[in-house]
């Protein structure tokens, strides 16, 4: 159809979204809520804030999100002095695992026609691009 960047990248998030949630759906999650899950479970202890501001989002949304993850079991929302910390349960520790790993089923499965040169080639020009246009890190 288009040979063009947008069109192949939002082809990709297409599918990575459907993959990802038929694997979340198994857990009771969604996939508004992996990026949430993966940064907590990269780093304990983080506040709302931290969360909030590595993540890129509006304030009313992530604490919607802290707030439907530690009533669904998957985080603990604690008062340490005058701060909140969030960290994984449990549950939220085995969703972690599953939600991290997604990542690395997907690139295998949709990267498998690809040699190991050619991996390494697409990845480093996607970095590339990434850190030409200032685009960050979500986890």
């Amino acid at each position: 159809m288009f040979d063009t960047l947008a069109y192949h990248t939002s082809v990709l998030y297409r599918d990575f979204t459907g993959y990802t949630s038929e694997k979340l759906e198994k857990l009771g999650l969604h996939f508004g809520l992996l990026f949430f899950l993966i940064y907590v479970g990269k780093h304990p202890g983080t506040t709302p804030s931290d969360l909030t501001a590595a993540l890129r989002q509006d304030w009313g949304h992530s604490q919607r999100c802290i707030t439907r993850l530690v009533d669904s079991g998957f985080l603990t929302k604690e008062k340490v002095g005058r701060r909140y910390q969030l960290d994984l349960t449990e549950k939220g520790r085995e969703a972690f695992a599953v939600s991290h790993q997604v990542f690395f089923d997907w690139d295998e499965q949709r990267l498998a026609a690809l040699s190991e040169q050619e991996r390494a080639t697409l990845l480093a020009l996607l970095a590339k691009l990434r850190a030409a246009q200032k685009v960050g890190h979500h986890v």
